[in-house]
């Protein structure tokens, strides 16, 4: 499976239950459409920092970081290199 197919079936089951997970754009604003709260966003955070052994602390982040799937995806990819570049800051 797909990063973003997982990110996107995890948002859909927790966020959005019984919408088809085809029907979620990757470039869906997920704040705009009232998909994801800002408490939601820190749940989803900690979804993905123990999902995916991302360490949030040592990162800078913003709420643009995950304001889509597609966005969410490419944070994951750039926190998992050793020297990962987020928000424009390089870490690592």
């Amino acid at each position: 499976m797909s990063l973003e197919r997982e990110i996107t079936e995890h948002i859909v089951s927790t966020y959005l239950p019984g919408t088809p997970v085809d029907e979620l754009e990757p470039s869906l604003d997920l704040f705009d459409r009232g998909v994801v709260s800002s408490l939601q966003l820190l749940e989803l955070i900690e979804w993905l920092r123990s999902r995916y052994a991302i360490p949030v602390d040592d990162l800078t982040l913003s709420p643009r970081t995950f304001r889509s799937v597609a966005a969410i995806r490419e944070f994951v990819e750039n926190a998992q290199k050793p020297y990962a570049r987020v928000d424009g800051e390089l870490r690592g």
